[in-house]
């Protein structure tokens, strides 16, 4: 979700603006996610490379992260869309993670969709934890190193339990996949959007959707 700073700066507005009206964007395209059938939708809201940022922005996120919880969770749950988070918890403020818990126990039940957000998140990252998981395992002498393929990889990975990847976009005018989900696109369509995220809206995802549809896929295969 890219554009942000650059749509509050072309704006006159300030940083922590512009993440705000991404916030609404993002309520926009999950309930038209879950209108289309996505079986699973996964916003990248906070990576790990993030911290770098000023202070009070990293601040001013997590803060917005919080009240966006607490006022959309009951929406969640109307919409009967289950809300999971993937990456590191740890330094996550308290204030927020207790938010984040609150809602994945609250929208536990929903079966329409599942909204997953990367959170602390970095695709590097969990590969690494994932590596970590599996040596930790294989020293203890409950796995054997010749058991490990890709289902028992992708078993240790944040997002154990979801399938994979069918399309990933990006606005903002990037094209580059900055450190999301690297082991789960191998096989992905990417759609490359110029758009800044605030000004995202349902009919730019509905266009991403149908170039999706038109796209011929092969798995490496004629």
């Amino acid at each position: 979700m890219d554009g942000n700073g650059r749509w509050a700066r072309e704006r006159g507005k300030s940083r922590l603006a512009g993440h705000r009206a991404g916030a609404e964007a993002a309520r926009e395209v999950v309930t038209a996610a879950a209108e289309n059938g996505i079986e699973t939708l996964t916003l990248y809201a906070f990576s790990s490379e993030n911290w770098a940022r000023p202070r009070s922005e990293v601040e001013g996120l997590w803060r917005l992260l919080t009240r966006f919880l607490a006022k959309k969770t009951p929406e969640l749950v109307r919409q009967g869309i289950r809300l999971r988070s993937i990456g590191r918890r740890e330094g996550i403020p308290p204030e927020a993670l207790s938010a984040l818990e609150s809602a994945e126990s609250a929208t536990a039940g929903g079966t329409r969709m599942t909204l997953c957000l990367a959170l602390n998140y970095g695709a590097q990252d969990e590969i690494v934890d994932a590596a970590r998981a599996l040596a930790r395992e294989a020293a203890a002498g409950s796995l054997r190193p010749e058991q490990i393929d890709r289902g028992t990889f992708e078993s240790r990975l944040y997002t154990a339990g979801l399938p994979p990847v069918d399309l990933l976009i990006r606005t903002g005018g990037e094209v580059r996949v900055s450190n999301f989900l690297l082991w789960q696109i191998s096989y992905a369509e990417l759609y490359f959007s110029r758009v800044y995220w605030p000004d995202f809206t349902r009919d730019h995802f509905a266009r991403a959707l149908e170039a999706f549809a038109r796209r011929e896929r092969r798995f490496g295969g004629l």
